[in-house]
């Protein structure tokens, strides 16, 4: 539910600020990304090393991916980005 209520927000503060040019709101939807519990949990976890062999990579982001994606959404080259959730996800919703 938390998720749904982030896109829910996202577009309300896109559609109702978004006119005046000045505000955009986007939000970014990431699969799974390395951090120390994470890489824990996937080691140890049996479906969490079948998810690892599924796509034949790694499925999981790095920290800085989902950095540079929020730097590229807050800066100019993305004003014509507004109430858009982006799926960062490796492709993982695609297999």
């Amino acid at each position: 539910m938390a998720k749904h209520a982030l896109v829910g927000l996202t577009k309300n503060i896109a559609g109702t600020y978004g006119r005046f040019g000045k505000v955009r709101a986007n939000a970014i939807a990431p699969g799974g990304v390395a951090t120390n519990i994470q890489t824990t949990i996937t080691a140890s976890d049996p479906l969490g090393m079948q998810a690892l062999q599924f796509t034949g990579e790694t499925p999981i982001g790095q920290p800085g991916q989902i950095a540079n994606l929020a730097l590229f959404l807050a800066s100019d080259e993305a004003s014509f980005i507004n109430g858009d959730i982006v799926k960062t996800d490796g492709g993982w919703t695609v297999n």
